[in-house]
């Protein structure tokens, strides 16, 4: 289930409150921190104790691919 452009306008990471990226609607990427939370059953998991670190080549493809909200 796709995210609302509604709700990706107002989300923030909870651990800098900076804008988030999202990916393909599986996740929520900050990539200050190199931190994606997670987006299970169209809600996105924001925990910073849910989050997963993010190696240097998965930060090269989220960046590609992402769409920053807003």
């Amino acid at each position: 289930m796709p995210l609302d452009p509604v709700l990706l306008d107002i989300l923030a990471c909870p651990e800098d409150r900076g804008l988030l990226i999202l990916i393909e609607d599986e996740a929520l990427y900050n990539p200050r921190l190199r931190k994606a939370y997670p987006i299970e059953n169209g809600i996105p998991v924001l925990l910073v104790d849910e989050a997963r670190d993010v190696d240097d080549e998965t930060h090269a493809r989220y960046i590609a691919a992402g769409t920053p909200s807003e």
